[in-house]
């Protein structure tokens, strides 16, 4: 059977059947999708956007951020989707960063859009809103009413320029080439890749997106499913019961997920859980941080063997645990792509042995990268044809990658290494606990000691005995050294929409004037 794939063959496929569901419900047909896809291009061009030029838009889900997408994937353009929760100074850095012509910004976030654009020198005639006004902004319906839905000449793939959140300093955009395919291949490229989990072409699904699409992942799933002709329901705002929800409503057949949902879904009371079907599940896909094998344990329990573990970041990946894999090799991310190379390197940048703890690093075919603007950085990432982020790990003698941490936030206390999640994944597990953050504070003898944030699931009081109760609890599970020697409760832990922690937000202010030695 002759299936086709990527997004503009699908849409005339598929041209009456639904695309894309927006987070109140309201459904648009791939034939609308596509038609104003193609009308954006012609509006764009017409402001005088070329290729390789970039467009920002800071919006939250919805289909005209796709709809950006695949203007700006036909049309060779760089679409910067920019994290709506950063400040206006934050967002300008981006906009005068990524050298972006055109911003599209959605009135929820006038105040800081405004001030952003102001700030990087955008012209007001380049700069559009969506949903209600902002003051000296254009109309996003402007760019793409009254343009033709022809297919426009001269198309070239373009794709996203995302920007690395990090640890220190500004964040980075990730660039690759643009201009220098046609959209097809790249697209039913992107549509295969998914084939690595399972998901062929001529494959029905629907795809449920819990994030916001900022995040390179999310975008990238949501894109690469209609690309291979899934429907795309968007969320708004992640909440644990408005997923079942939406997964019964929709018989969702996958998602791409973090393991910080999969907690907060099982602290679900259990009629609750009992109340939806989730049946219609066969891809889960999960990235982003370690996931405690418990958690991980209990959720293919519940929902069966349909839950698939990667390994990447935004500049390339990686490696595939499928549920057969993580049960045979509990806690393993899994092993290399076919297309990827996996090696771990002590600093001396030498390779180390089986189960030896280093530096892991990627190969992923021919793909290149840099970080715009940043040539030190991006030196800094590759040797001989492979990049790292920083994570630490080990292979093990099959070839299976296990991540420790990310080597930033790796506590050193008298010499000896101690890696967060590994107790983090023993203190979430207490039935009090929501949430849990684990780091280094300075100790002036050992260089640093090991400090816990707990959030209290509702109705648990932060108090003493709470604090003694978790200390009994994990005091057969966390060796000695590893025991956090703080506990400290908080209200509400500094997570973005995607689960990913603001660890700095803790740590950083116990070592003002101070230095860490990693």
């Amino acid at each position: 059977m002759n299936v086709e794939l990527g997004f503009w063959k699908v849409a005339a496929e598929k041209r009456d059947e639904t695309g894309v569901v927006d987070p109140d419900g309201t459904s648009h047909t791939f034939g609308e999708v596509w038609d104003r896809a193609n009308q954006l291009v012609h509006g764009l061009r017409a402001e005088g956007l070329k290729s390789g030029d970039t467009l920002a838009v800071a919006a939250p889900n919805s289909h005209q951020v796709l709809e950006a997408f695949m203007a700006a994937a036909q049309a060779g353009w760089r679409l910067t989707p920019v994290n709506w929760h950063l400040t206006a100074n934050e967002i300008a850095y981006i906009l005068k960063d990524s050298e972006s012509k055109v911003f599209v910004a959605s009135s929820r976030f006038g105040d800081a859009a405004k001030k952003a654009a102001s700030e990087a020198g955008l012209p007001a005639e380049k700069c559009f809103y969506v949903g209600e006004p902002i003051e000296g902004f254009r109309s996003f319906d402007e760019l793409w009413k009254g343009q033709p839905t022809s297919v426009p000449e001269d198309r070239s793939a373009g794709g996203p320029m995302t920007y690395t959140s990090g640890t220190t300093g500004h964040p980075k955009g990730v660039r690759r080439p643009v201009g220098q395919a046609a959209p097809e291949l790249v697209a039913t490229q992107q549509a295969l890749f998914l084939s690595l989990f399972g998901m062929t072409p001529g494959s029905q699904g629907v795809h449920l997106v819990v994030a916001p699409l900022y995040h390179t992942a999310v975008l990238n799933f949501a894109t690469n499913h209609l690309h291979l002709g899934h429907s795309v329901v968007l969320m708004d705002k992640w909440a644990p019961e408005d997923t079942l929800r939406l997964i019964q409503e929709h018989r969702v057949t996958n998602s791409h997920m973090v393991p910080t949902m999969f907690t907060r879904m099982l602290k679900l009371p259990e009629d609750v859980k009992a109340r939806y079907d989730v049946s219609s599940l066969s891809h889960v896909i999960h990235s982003a941080a370690p996931c405690p094998i418990d958690i991980k344990q209990k959720m293919l329990d519940w929902w069966g063997d349909c839950i698939f573990e990667y390994y990447a970041a935004s500049e390339g990946g990686g490696t595939l645990a499928t549920p057969q894999d993580w049960r045979k090799k509990p806690g393993t991310v899994g092993a290399p792509w076919p297309i990827s190379q996996i090696r771990v390197l002590n600093d001396e940048q030498q390779p180390l042995e089986p189960g030896e703890i280093g530096t892991v690093w990627i190969r992923m075919g021919d793909h290149k990268f840099e970080y715009h603007k940043d040539k030190a950085k991006t030196e800094k990432s590759w040797h001989e044809g492979f990049f790292t982020v920083g994570d630490a790990g080990y292979l093990d003698e099959d070839g299976y990658l296990f991540l420790c941490d990310r080597k930033a936030d790796m506590i050193i206390s008298g010499g000896v290494n101690i890696y967060p999640a590994e107790i983090e994944a023993v203190f979430v597990t207490h039935p009090k606990v929501q949430d849990v953050a684990i780091f280094g504070i300075p100790n002036d003898d050992w260089g640093e000691e090991v400090m816990a944030v707990i959030q209290p699931v509702p109705g648990s009081d932060a108090s003493p005995e709470l604090e003694a109760e978790l200390r009994e609890f994990a005091r057969d599970r966390v060796a000695k050294y590893k025991m956090p020697r703080r506990i400290e409760f908080i209200a509400e832990m500094p997570r973005d929409p995607n689960g990913k922690l603001y660890k700095r937000k803790l740590r950083d202010p116990h070592w003002e004037g101070r230095e860490r030695a990693i």
